[in-house]
């Protein structure tokens, strides 16, 4: 059996999609299909909703949440130190930290 990528999926990325509509839904649906492992923290999962609700409403961004929390391939990663590697978008370094303590490949 092949390994699955480890991945971390900014915000922005889950954002576009989401939707069925958009070019970008593929990566949703493989990972909807267990085809990549996705790696989490609660703060990238506060950020996903938060950024959801806002774009489209609350309720599409709680099915979305718990869609990921019940997802076997969906890991949540504990994050052990900050790096603290962005200073332009100091916001961005959860997803850096979740990649590096999750030992993500992307």
């Amino acid at each position: 059996m092949k390994n699955k990528l480890k991945v971390v999926v900014d915000t922005n990325i889950l954002l576009v999609s989401i939707s069925s509509k958009s070019k970008y839904h593929w990566v949703y649906e493989k990972l909807l299909n267990d085809e990549f492992d996705l790696f989490v923290t609660n703060e990238v999962l506060m950020e996903y909703e938060e950024i959801i609700s806002s774009k489209y409403n609350s309720r599409l961004a709680k099915n979305v949440i718990r869609t990921l929390l019940l997802l076997p391939n969906v890991h949540q990663a504990t994050i052990y130190y900050n790096w603290n590697l962005i200073e332009n978008d100091a916001d961005d370094n959860k997803f850096v930290d979740c990649a590096v303590n999750s030992n993500s490949h992307v």
